[in-house]
């Protein structure tokens, strides 16, 4: 195993002498834009579509505003950090035509390299720099002094300093404080869109759909069962991520435990080992992300999903549980 990078073993003078145009000002970008320049990176621009809607929260912060083909010309490194799913419209219709010769790309993910919705030319850098959880808690964690656990990979070094701009990167966001590991473009597609979908997400939410409605069924009240299968989610992820899975059973009660593994077994059985393969497949073989991607494509992918969501049994308890718990609906 690869010992980790910290702070005091990274120079952060590669990204500090970038003029650095970020692309995006979501949860990454914000985050990612607002930390560089604590860090001391002093030339950074936002690059917007046109009628974006976060123009007015990025001037609001105090940075430069410009176009996506403008950044393309200006800057000596671009952080590509939209949506992924729209990596490839961004990159051909305006970062490619218009882009500074030598210019280094810098990704959070590794998706649109891994899957060839970019095709970069060869004299541009190419680089991971991704910080492992969600884009709000890389400003929240490095406003405590820490950061995320970050990982970099190097998909082309033509200047022969790539992997230095990706460990300044990710240093001058806070991940040198806990710890900096390398990977693959490949590695970290695969690892975040599997654990993604059959657990943080797609897994949870259908344990969780499924255990209120069959609780609902048995007579048991809304608010109780949402309670027990949903509320109570995050007291035990807390518990896992501060203490790991063995820690997390010493922690609970002896029932709970007991409970937990007579029913471990049978929800991973061979039905969901079938359900994990297949969705393994899809990520390996890339019909997840063509998918993915064509379906955004041709327009407003998930509004449907969406809208049905916010008429189910579970949405209504979970919104009355909250306004009594919080005093609003959140």
């Amino acid at each position: 195993m690869t010992e980790p990078l910290y702070t005091p073993d990274i120079d952060l003078a590669p990204i500090r002498n970038c003029r650095l145009a970020i692309v995006g000002y979501g949860n990454h970008g914000r985050s990612h834009a607002l930390c560089l320049r604590d860090s001391g990176v002093r030339k950074v621009r936002i690059a917007l579509r046109d009628g974006s809607p976060s123009r007015a929260r990025a001037e609001a912060d105090g940075f430069e505003v410009v176009s996506l083909d403008d950044a393309a010309g200006w800057a000596d490194a671009i952080a590509l950090l939209a949506a992924d799913e729209a990596h490839r419209q961004i990159w051909t219709g305006h970062i490619a035509p218009h882009r500074k010769p030598g210019q280094a790309l810098i990704l959070c993910h590794g998706f649109s390299i891994h899957y060839g919705l970019i095709d970069p030319p060869a004299d541009a850098d190419v680089i991971l720099a991704a910080a492992k959880g969600p884009g709000g808690a890389v400003r929240q964690e490095f406003e405590k002094g820490r950061g995320l656990i970050g990982f970099w990979a190097v998909h082309q070094d033509a200047s022969g300093t790539a992997r230095e701009l990706a460990l300044a990167y990710l240093a001058g966001i806070g991940s040198g404080e806990v710890g900096i590991f390398p990977t693959t473009f490949r590695e970290e597609t695969v690892s975040d869109l599997f654990g993604e979908q059959a657990v943080l997400v797609g897994g949870m939410v259908a344990l969780a759909k499924a255990s209120f409605d069959r609780l609902v069924a048995a007579g048991v009240s809304p608010r109780m069962a949402y309670i027990d299968c949903v509320h109570e989610i995050k007291y035990l992820a807390d518990l896992i991520q501060a203490r790991g899975i063995a820690g997390m059973y010493e922690a609970i009660s002896d029932t709970a435990e007991f409970g937990a593994r007579q029913i471990e077994d049978r929800i991973a059985g061979p039905e969901l080992r079938r359900t994990f393969d297949q969705a393994m497949a899809a990520i390996e073989d890339g019909s997840f992300a063509r998918l993915w991607v064509e379906t955004h494509e041709a327009g407003d992918a998930m509004k449907a999903d969406r809208a049905a969501d916010k008429t189910l049994p579970i949405e209504d308890a979970g919104a009355e549980l909250r306004s009594r718990i919080y005093g609003a609906t959140k």
